[in-house]
């Protein structure tokens, strides 16, 4: 059973998203709340799996609840929280995606979409799809000073290669048939690299590699 809170200041929408939830077997909203810090609190005494968490709230906003749930876990598991936003290029989503949040969704997400992304993010695995990571961040990492650079010393050349190429947006499919390696090869390679940099997920990898100047942002199209 996947443990979920839902946060919005909207009592519509944590309303509605409760009741989707809800209707599943495998899903379950233990809390709700209306605020960053009602959201912090809710987390600290329910233990949920995924977090749906709005961005922008009154009194804490999203993206500072998402900094203090994860650092609250430390080493440890914390939730998989997912940002929820009104339009996808959303330089808020981008300052949570850098907090420690896993991916995004937009509000008018089908409930199909809701659930698989539920069930995706509790699984620990890429939240949506990479080109749709690439881009949101490789704009808003273009539009900013860079800050200081992370260190990928730690890796081996090859799994460089494999962190460029998760930025790009490949997934383990088109990596492995870029490099002519097995599937299984490029997911030891990749938990490799989320270890060896302290990371959570891909999504944490594909911020990393723009940050490092590995792969920098497109400027057109």
């Amino acid at each position: 059973m996947v443990r979920v809170v839902v946060v919005d200041d909207q009592e519509v929408v944590r309303a509605g998203f409760s009741a989707l939830l809800e209707t599943q077997p495998d899903l379950t909203v233990v809390g709700t709340a209306a605020d960053g810090g009602a959201a912090i609190e809710a987390c600290r005494e329910q233990n949920p799996d995924v977090v749906l968490m709005d961005v922008r709230m009154p009194s804490m906003d999203g993206i500072e609840a998402t900094r203090q749930i994860t650092a609250a876990a430390g080493d440890g598991p914390s939730p998989r929280i997912v940002m929820l936003t009104t339009f996808d290029l959303d330089e808020h989503v981008y300052d949570a995606l850098v907090a420690g949040a896993s991916g995004f969704l937009l509000k008018d997400v089908t409930a199909e979409r809701l659930f698989d992304a539920v069930r995706v993010a509790a699984a620990g695995e890429a939240l949506l799809a990479p080109s749709v990571t690439r881009r949101l961040i490789g704009e808003f990492a273009r539009l900013r000073p860079r800050p200081v650079a992370p260190s990928l010393g730690a890796l081996t050349p090859r799994e460089t290669d494999v962190l460029r190429l998760v930025a790009e947006g490949l997934s383990n499919t088109e990596i492995a048939a870029r490099l002519m390696v097995g599937e299984e090869t490029v997911k030891t390679h990749v938990s490799r690299v989320l270890r060896k940099l302290g990371l959570r997920d891909r999504v944490q990898a594909v911020v990393t590699a723009y940050e490092s100047g590995l792969v920098v942002p497109r400027t057109g199209g």
